[in-house]
């Protein structure tokens, strides 16, 4: 099994409906801006809170740039998930020209 599984925020754009977003930055990278749609468990509480994550989709963990996210992707396959790290986070999401919202559905910011 290849251990680095990681997808491009445009494959990701294309295949939306097919997987679940979880972004595990802290909430103050959140509120400044997310994927539309995405749940939001920081990396500290996703050990606690997998029951809250789907097992019906493939999950995308998002971060800012992909590395808190890999850990949380590692993590989710060793608990059974299919689990991919979107690579390059949100700087790369927005770099490709896609979207982030903020808490007020305003464009969002990545910080």
């Amino acid at each position: 099994m290849r251990q680095n599984r990681t997808v491009l925020p445009t494959d990701v754009s294309k295949r939306r409906s097919e997987l679940h977003l979880l972004d595990v930055r802290e909430t103050d990278e959140w509120d400044a801006g997310h994927i539309e749609g995405a749940q939001h468990i920081p990396l500290g509480d996703l050990g606690a809170r997998l029951d809250e994550v789907p097992r019906d989709r493939t999950v995308v963990a998002v971060c800012r740039s992909g590395s808190r996210s890999d850990r949380a992707a590692k993590g989710l396959r060793a608990s059974g998930y299919a689990a991919e790290n979107l690579e390059g986070g949100v700087t790369a999401w927005t770099r490709a020209g896609l979207p982030l919202v903020d808490n007020a559905g305003r464009a969002g910011r990545v910080i």
